[in-house]
């Protein structure tokens, strides 16, 4: 486990041509894959596009390993009850939907075997369309690592710090920071107490920073901000076998046994990494005069899809900032939008009020997210009267303190999972209004304001 003491270092970027090294010259200088490496180590090319991928696209890393990765036993179907991406054995449902968090299991369940499927869309076979989990853990992954070969997945901690360890090096991620593990790279997640998050998977391509057009050269998610691991290696056996590599290929889990940890490699080059994020270094831009700017400009991390300007997924944070607008609805508007949004809530926020319990000195919010349907949604009585009458009394919009939250959305018509039903309920508009004890009275002429 990574000691709390210890100061993980990292490289600074996103997307850049990186060279890391655990021992001196453990990178050749002049070539990829000499015949004969510095310190007798394998040479294995990552590749995360395809060869004659545009250069601007191109994704790879070479790594410098004791132990190629092939060295494994042949792979067999792993079972696993909560994990699957057969969405469409799932009834359509165009409702808004919400429901309770996940309860954190009592009895021992690491990363892997606490994954659930909540909703998705597309298939992993066509590498077409994505899908949202939930993790619910409450130990380390010992002996055991992970790989996805279907796509690339992005981690929103909501509870408990995440130990990463992968073939790269090692991340710390804690929450209201996510972390980016890219397709085919293999990680081992350590937790040191109950742990709960949300993952985004997406099987087209892999994310990158939004355009920011107009905005100019800065803002938003800057490249500066994301880090990835400086290179670590163990160089450990495991007798009879007992190190399980456990790969997700077309939505199913398999398994293969090998006598030695993945964890070897002891330099690489590349622009193919995992990265991380602290979502508190996101740059808001925001509207300062009248009406919102609409919710892409809180874009952190993108997947573009083949349609320019259509997003397979978009992961957004909408943190804390100043709301300055003058006579302007406070919260987001009443919206009917074909993107489906699924907001994991990773601290504290004004969404979805009335569900809510205390975890560990913070407020865990209940879920809310579309449908399949073109489906009209927006905030609850509350939500609009009391920004409304504030503003009537001439008071000042203020700062969003203590609301950060983040929302995954894209193009796809997610299928929420039946298992969700445990907690999950349809909302309509009159379930959201009928607390509210009468309608607003038509005016009688037009407002002063108008």
């Amino acid at each position: 486990l990574i000691s709390k003491k210890m100061e993980l270092k990292y490289h600074p970027g996103f997307g850049s041509e990186i060279v890391s090294e655990a021992l001196p010259h453990a990178v050749p200088k002049k070539q990829n894959n000499p015949q004969k490496c510095p310190y007798n180590l394998y040479c294995e090319q990552l590749s995360g596009s395809a060869f004659t991928a545009p250069r601007e696209t191109n994704k790879r890393s070479w790594l410098y390993r004791i132990r190629p990765a092939a060295v494994h036993q042949p792979f067999s179907p792993l079972e696993h009850p909560t994990l699957t991406n057969s969405f469409n054995a799932w009834p359509p449902n165009p409702n808004q939907l919400r429901w309770m968090p996940f309860d954190i299991p009592e009895k021992e369940t690491d990363f892997v075997e606490g994954l659930a499927t909540v909703c998705g869309a597309g298939d992993p076979k066509s590498r077409s369309g994505v899908a949202v989990y939930v993790y619910t853990c409450n130990k380390p992954m010992r002996n055991k690592c992970f790989y996805n070969s279907d796509g690339d997945f992005l981690i929103v901690p909501q509870q408990g710090n995440l130990s990463v360890f992968t073939e790269f090096g090692q991340l710390h991620v804690r929450p209201n920071e996510i972390v980016v593990l890219q397709q085919g790279m293999r990680f081992s997640v350590s937790v040191s107490g109950p742990s709960r998050g949300y993952i985004l998977e997406v099987f087209n391509g892999h994310f990158q920073l939004p355009n920011l057009g107009p905005i100019g050269a800065n803002g938003l998610a800057n490249p500066r901000d994301f880090l990835c691991p400086v290179a670590w290696f163990e160089d450990t056996e495991v007798p009879d076998d007992g190190y399980t590599v456990v790969s997700k290929f077309q939505g199913q889990l398999f398994c293969a046994q090998q006598s030695h940890s993945p964890f070897d490699v002891v330099g690489w080059h590349g622009n193919y990494y995992p990265y991380k994020y602290d979502l508190d270094k996101f740059m808001v831009v925001n509207a300062v005069a009248f009406d919102h700017a609409d919710p892409s400009i809180f874009t952190v991390l993108t997947c573009p899809s083949n349609q320019p300007g259509v997003a397979v997924a978009d992961f957004v944070v909408f943190p804390p900032r100043w709301c300055v607008q003058e006579h302007t609805f406070r919260p987001p508007y009443y919206h009917s939008t074909p993107p489906t949004p699924v907001p994991p809530v990773a601290c504290p926020s004004f969404l979805c009020r009335e569900l809510h319990e205390r975890v560990h000195g913070t407020r865990l919010r209940g879920v809310r997210g579309k449908g399949e349907g073109l489906c009209s949604w927006g905030g609850q009585p509350a939500q609009h009267d009391d920004p409304t009458r504030a503003r009537r009394r001439g008071l000042p919009q203020g700062h969003t303190r203590h609301a950060q939250a983040c929302q995954a959305g894209g193009n796809h018509g997610l299928h929420v999972r039946v298992l969700l039903q445990h907690g999950c309920d349809a909302v309509g508009g009159a379930d959201l209004w009928e607390a509210r004890p009468h309608l607003p009275p038509f005016l009688a002429g037009p407002s002063e304001e108008l």
